[in-house]
């Protein structure tokens, strides 16, 4: 995805440590866009989990430390600093080491002042690690269950402790955004200098046939199979195509709706493919789709693809789930079978695809591009700590922004 040149961070004195539940990998998730670019600011270090001790046996391990431009690393874990559950006391013991660790490395690139960056309540032990500022970012539902949506024991301890809280859906915003009054709404974004260039059609849709509606991220349970089964055989001359790598498989083959689905033969999947990957994509369906279930949880996210979505310049038709339904200006939204090829019809019309409707999607996705979010929280966290640097982290995230179309 587009990063900046290798330059030294803006703020070098200021080290940030990602706090993050996976491994760093070329599936990237907003943790990745933001943490990547904040180093364009800061030293930022990814802190990659530390594998549970009995993977230990197995070996080999890689390299403590992967840097590869100034201001960022991935952080690996040394053998003698494994994860260890039980006794607690002595996996916080293991955990304050591995966090040591990653200071010294911030200090020896010339960080002074650390920022902790928790993206999951489970690193809340890190706060009594020495640190001069912390963020907590609520990216998801964490609970990942439409049954326990809302503000648990663990996640609210977290909440009251940190020095910043930022939030990404409208939705977490209501439930969660009330108990920390230094709390900032920042939704996800889109790399849109990747979405929006005009590249070539990847070569395993150009043999599939016109009209094209299209989905690319995560295949996953949280996609409305039935509606998906029923839509497509409804809609037999349209296409149905499907880009991304598959989650919680066994989940998904439970579903009846999605076994009904793969077996049409208007219905296509293309497999995994890497973020960057997945850029060309948008631009070369007909009608991007955001077909997600409506409950709880799903109310919850802001989905990637929304701006991505945006950013190719294509219609988009999606379920109303909460974030959707601020822009209904930009899309449509559409419940049921019914509706759903009604609004797929729309979309594929002369007035859909014209010109003025093309920029206007645009211009909104680009409103959003990663670096001008990703600006505003450096800004919050340069703030945070009374860094004198908060006019110049403004004036380089004005400098990153795209024109529209570019």
């Amino acid at each position: 995805m587009t990063t900046p040149g290798p330059t030294a961070p803006l703020a070098r004195d200021v080290g940030v440590i990602g706090l993050v539940p996976d491994q760093w990998s070329d599936l990237w998730q907003p943790r990745h866009y933001v943490l990547r670019r904040l180093a364009s600011f800061f030293n930022v270090a990814w802190v990659n989990p530390a594998p549970e001790w009995r993977r230990l046996r197995f070996g080999p391990w890689s390299s403590p430390t992967k840097s590869a431009e100034p201001g960022w690393m991935v952080y690996d874990a040394p053998f003698y600093l494994p994860t260890v559950i039980r006794p607690p006391g002595l996996g916080d013991l293991l955990g304050r080491g591995r966090l040591r660790q990653v200071r010294d490395r911030l200090r020896s690139q010339g960080a002074r002042r650390i920022a902790l960056y928790l993206w999951r309540p489970e690193f809340v032990n890190a706060l009594d690690s020495p640190h001069d500022l912390s963020v907590y970012h609520i990216d998801d539902e964490y609970s990942f269950d439409e049954t326990r949506v809302g503000l648990d024991q663990l996640e609210a301890a977290v909440l009251r402790q940190v020095d910043q809280v930022i939030i990404h859906s409208p939705r977490l915003m209501e439930l969660k955004g009330g108990v920390n009054p230094r709390t900032a709404l920042v939704p996800n974004g889109v790399d849109y200098a990747a979405f929006a260039a005009r590249l070539p059609e990847p070569a395993d849709l150009a043999s599939i046939p016109r009209p094209r509606i299209g989905y690319s991220g995560w295949i996953k349970p949280e996609l409305d199979w039935d509606l998906l089964d029923g839509v497509a055989g409804e809609c037999p001359e349209m296409s149905f195509v499907f880009v991304g790598a598959t989650k919680f498989p066994d989940r998904l083959t439970a579903n009846p709706g999605y076994l009904r689905l793969i077996h049409r033969p208007n219905v296509f999947f293309l497999g995994r493919k890497s973020s960057v990957e997945l850029a060309p994509y948008p631009q070369h369906f007909d009608v991007c789709a955001l077909p997600y279930r409506i409950d709880r949880y799903t109310d919850c996210i802001y989905p990637l693809k929304l701006h991505e979505s945006l950013a190719s310049g294509q219609p988009v038709v999606g379920t109303p789930i909460r974030t959707l339904q601020d822009f209904r200006g930009v899309i449509r939204l559409a419940r049921g079978r019914d509706e759903w090829c009604e609004a797929l019809v729309a979309s594929l019309g002369q007035e859909a695809n014209a010109e003025p409707q093309r920029r206007t999607r645009q211009a909104i996705a680009m409103q959003h591009d990663w670096w001008k979010l990703t600006g505003r929280i450096a800004d919050l966290i340069a703030g945070g700590l009374d860094h004198a640097a908060v006019d110049r982290i403004r004036a380089r995230t004005a400098s990153y922004l795209p024109s529209a179309g570019e």
